[in-house]
């Protein structure tokens, strides 16, 4: 599984010219499943992204979460991030079944919305998104159990 996590002022999600997830401050995050992954890591990476410190405290150093902000998430699915690039032309072959992955993908949203306000794009639909990066700050998160 890995994430693509992004600290935001704003950030928005639109399908078919109509908003479907939109955030103040908080992250917006790229939600990838490769073909291995299970409730086992969506329920990690859920917790470490709700407590990753990567805001500013009053000294400006990165030492509070999006919860500790009161921020929220923006989770957008993006089967892209597991491309094989090894030819010009990527191959999606690393990537969780669609069927599968939207499920794994409601999950991973509720988990998360156990801690924190959650919006999501829409699973197997042409999202356009919009972000204003805050730093910029841009994480990559991976989890794969063996």
């Amino acid at each position: 599984m890995k994430l693509v996590v992004q600290r935001v002022t704003n950030a928005s999600v639109e399908v078919d010219e109509k908003i479907v997830g939109e955030i103040n401050e908080g992250l917006m995050v790229l939600v990838g499943f490769g073909v291995n992954d299970t409730q086992k890591e969506a329920d990690y990476l859920a917790k470490k992204l709700t407590k990753l410190r990567i805001f500013p405290d009053e000294n400006g150093r990165m030492n509070k979460s999006v919860k500790d902000i009161g921020g929220k998430l923006l989770l957008v699915p993006q089967f892209t991030l597991y491309a094989s690039t090894k030819k010009n032309r990527p191959s999606f072959h690393k990537a969780l079944n669609p069927e599968i992955a939207t499920e794994l993908f409601d999950y991973f949203s509720d988990k998360c919305g156990e801690e924190i306000e959650v919006e999501t794009g829409e699973f197997g639909a042409f999202m356009k998104v919009s972000l204003l990066n805050n730093g910029p700050v841009t994480i990559l998160l991976e989890k794969e159990f063996e």
